[in-house]
């Protein structure tokens, strides 16, 4: 068997109220049961990054970056659990992405959306430029949940689980098949942007 590949699972919401827990929790589940990932969670609202990108950052903020920049270099894919705000992307999310580069090179980016009527679609075709400019490889599959909070029950789990289960399922297999070809083709040739 080969080594699982490490999974980073990214709740990128911090704000208060939110439902990313909810709905990063039901997938990172979803994740651990598979053998062939090893599964980490980078909840932006626990390890806040500092705001602004200056090179005379203070002890607290190199701190933070020490709990969330090793998860994401380690990875070797990664899952963005995002809401749509304002048709686009948390600022939380915007912040890690810009305070990280190397992390995100020829890797694969799977995403998991929720929202409204549009389910935070729109947030991920934002995502797909940004990590595209990173030499990121966004996956095609996703999971959308339109109307979130009124999906799931109070247990935390979807009140209809077959399609979403399916959705992931489809997502992770692909997330697995980029990821095992990325891993492979780093070891062979280090990427170089």
């Amino acid at each position: 068997m080969t080594t699982p590949l490490r999974l980073a699972i990214i709740a990128s919401s911090t704000r208060d109220g939110r439902f990313g827990p909810t709905v990063a929790t039901w997938f990172t589940g979803l994740a651990r049961q598979r053998a062939d990932l090893d599964v980490t969670v980078v909840d932006l609202a626990e390890t806040p990054l500092p705001a602004t990108m200056t090179s005379a950052l203070s002890a607290e903020d190199v701190a933070r970056l020490g709990a969330v920049t090793p998860r994401l270099d380690a990875a070797d894919a990664f899952v963005v659990v995002t809401p749509e705000y304002n048709h686009s992307y948390p600022a939380s999310l915007k912040n890690a992405i810009d305070w990280h580069f190397t992390q995100w090179r020829a890797k694969p980016v799977g995403f998991v959306s929720y929202g409204g009527v549009s389910g935070g679609l729109r947030a991920v075709e934002h995502l797909r430029q940004v990590f595209a400019e990173l030499h990121a490889v966004t996956v095609r599959d996703t999971v959308s949940f339109h109307g979130a909070a009124a999906l799931f029950d109070g247990d935390g789990q979807p009140k209809e689980p077959e399609g979403c289960g399916k959705a992931a399922g489809a997502l992770l297999d692909r997330l697995v098949w980029w990821s095992d070809a990325l891993r492979e083709a780093r070891a062979k040739n280090p990427y170089a942007a």
